[in-house]
């Protein structure tokens, strides 16, 4: 296991060398002078030009440019913002919270919905249920999110009146920020209308949520039905059928947890996928995250607010993906290499 983390955690090293190398060539790329692009201060005065030249090591080769970048990186210090002028690390960490929470509910959604419908149509092979399963995954993979959030807005939203069409929370509660994650801020807070605001909030949640879970979802079900149909192939769930277990102690007993550890080594996948659908979803639903601030800063032409919001979204997928190989790792030691097996 320790060669396992050694090697994931040099190839996260790498990786964010990688990532950090894209956004420092990205302020060469954009309009305008590289320092205030990787700076963000457009109000400089030229006393601060001089000094802001000085710490990023303009007057030396590019080396000692990305060496003095990656310093700042180290440091927290992200640059400001060319749109507000405020400081981009303090923007990401009240906005990052409200992405990850939003993001893991619409997994769960997706895990909870599609991994059992793919055990069905697996369990169901060539059957009218497995067909069935399969072309409704295949139809909610094709509907395309934009079209599919405005439309859940407009059927459960206006002409329902089921679910909130947008924020996070009504305004009536005021819920003090202590993590970022409101559910979590709304349990810690001493508010007499705690459970009133806790429920206000899962409404609000759960039609984005939903939408976003949508496309992962699809995945799950697929994903579910080929590992249970090898897994139902293989000679240990024969043995077992031979000893005189029911068709149901098989499937209980022995090949859901088999086929679950397939299924979660593609979780670090989909969540990255999932966050993709969320930056957009968070547009749709004016959702207070990560992703409707980098579109917005796309918008702006907002230079150092998207270099740095790239580098933060794909660091925090990376990390998911890094997680998700452990667990894996954990629970399959056949996936640790070869010296734990073959």
């Amino acid at each position: 296991m320790l060669i396992f983390t050694l090697r994931r955690l040099s190839l996260f090293v790498f990786t964010m060398l990688l990532l950090t190398l894209l956004s420092f060539s990205l302020c060469f790329l954009f309009p305008g002078d590289a320092v205030i692009n990787i700076s963000g201060a457009i109000n400089a005065t030229p006393e601060q030009l001089i000094q802001l030249n000085e710490s990023y090591q303009t007057s030396r080769n590019i080396f000692f440019q990305y060496l003095a970048y990656l310093t700042h990186i180290m440091d927290g210090n992200l640059g400001l913002s060319m749109a507000s002028q405020s400081v981009i690390g303090h923007e990401i960490l009240n906005l990052l919270p409200a992405t990850i929470e939003l993001s893991i509910v619409a997994l769960l959604i997706a895990m909870f919905v599609g991994i059992p419908l793919g055990f069905v149509a697996a369990i169901k092979h060539n059957k009218p249920a497995d067909n069935i399963i399969l072309s409704v995954s295949m139809l909610g993979y094709s509907i395309p999110v934009f079209w599919l959030g405005l439309l859940a807005i407009l059927t459960f939203s206006i002409s329902l009146g089921w679910f909130p069409s947008a924020g996070q929370i009504s305004l009536l509660f005021e819920i003090e920020l202590i993590t970022g994650i409101q559910f979590i801020d709304i349990l810690l807070s001493d508010s007499p209308y705690k459970w009133q605001a806790f429920s206000d909030a899962t409404a609000h949640i759960i039609l984005p949520a939903c939408v976003i879970a949508v496309a992962p979802a699809t995945i799950f079900i697929r994903l579910a039905r080929t590992s249970m149909i090898e897994v139902l192939e293989t000679s240990y769930i024969r043995a077992a059928s031979a000893k005189g277990l029911t068709f149901q102690q098989i499937i209980f007993r022995h090949a859901i947890r088999n086929a679950l550890i397939k299924i979660i080594r593609h979780v670090g996948l989909q969540f990255a996928n999932l966050v993709t659908i969320a930056m957009v979803t968070e547009v749709i639903f004016s959702w207070p995250g990560i992703g409707r601030w980098l579109i917005v800063s796309i918008d702006q032409r907002d230079y150092t607010a998207i270099q740095s919001g790239l580098l933060v979204l794909s660091c925090f997928i990376f990390v998911v993906h890094i997680l998700t190989d452990f667990i894996y790792a954990a629970l399959n030691p056949l996936a640790r290499g070869v010296k734990y097996g073959s």
